[in-house]
């Protein structure tokens, strides 16, 4: 008689799907999610301003030459300020056409071009914000005709954002608690911890503007919030 051999795992399958089998499914585990949030406040220590020089002319050309004399001279004027060259930084450079006004005497909607306007800007961090007021003077005698976006910064915000973390878990911790006493259940041990996205906010800004020999523009530095989030998982008992 020739012998069959059934695998166990098999003969297991097959018990199990036998009728009249039922599997204990293990309860679900209570839990209580909660978001907590720290924030601390710093002093900023550099200010980020763009400063821009915007030429217009009959031809691209003659813009794009009449704006690199006037940049060569804002250049030079954030050297002699003391500000390093890895300080600045071209965030923007554009020749666009400008085009006359649309009119009922326009031909089939085509409109002549009257000029060409360019536009070379920079980004400068400042690192000494007493002379911030003073640059930005600086950079509009030197030939700079928009001064503006300035915000505010921490440059190692690392230590602030720890203090930021451990107040971030404390506020999560005290409403987990504050919601198992509410619910009249028994808070269990933590069994997840997340971290979410730090938010830094923006400090204010200096709208665009133009200056002649002047008093030094005022600037408000204030204080820069460092805000971070948590999402932490506590068991229920």
């Amino acid at each position: 008689m020739k012998k069959i051999i059934i695998p166990a795992a098999l003969l297991m399958a097959a018990s199990l799907s036998a009728p009249g089998y039922s599997a204990e499914i293990a309860p679900q585990q209570r839990t209580i999610v909660v978001t907590g949030e720290g924030e601390v406040l710093g002093k900023p220590d550099q200010a980020h301003m763009t400063t821009a020089v915007v030429t217009q002319a009959p031809t691209a050309q003659a813009a794009a030459e009449e704006n690199a004399t006037a940049m060569t001279r804002v250049m030079s004027a954030l050297s002699m300020l003391g500000i390093p060259p890895n300080k600045i930084q071209t965030s923007n450079y554009s020749i666009q056409p400008q085009y006359a006004p649309l009119s009922a005497a326009t031909s089939g909607g085509q409109r002549n071009i009257t000029a060409y306007q360019a536009i070379n800007q920079v980004t400068v961090i400042v690192d000494d914000l007493s002379r911030l007021g003073s640059v930005s003077d600086t950079l509009v005698r030197s030939g700079a005709n928009q001064v503006g976006g300035i915000s505010f910064g921490i440059a190692d915000p690392k230590p602030l954002a720890d203090r930021a973390r451990t107040a971030a878990v404390n506020d999560a911790m005290a409403k987990a608690r504050t919601l198992a006493t509410a619910a009249g259940v028994r808070l269990g041990p933590m069994l997840n911890l997340q971290e979410g996205p730090g938010v830094v906010r923006p400090g204010p800004f200096m709208a665009a503007r133009a200056l002649e020999a002047a008093p030094p523009t005022p600037v408000a530095i204030g204080e820069e919030p460092i805000i971070v989030a948590v999402t932490m998982t506590f068991g229920v008992q």
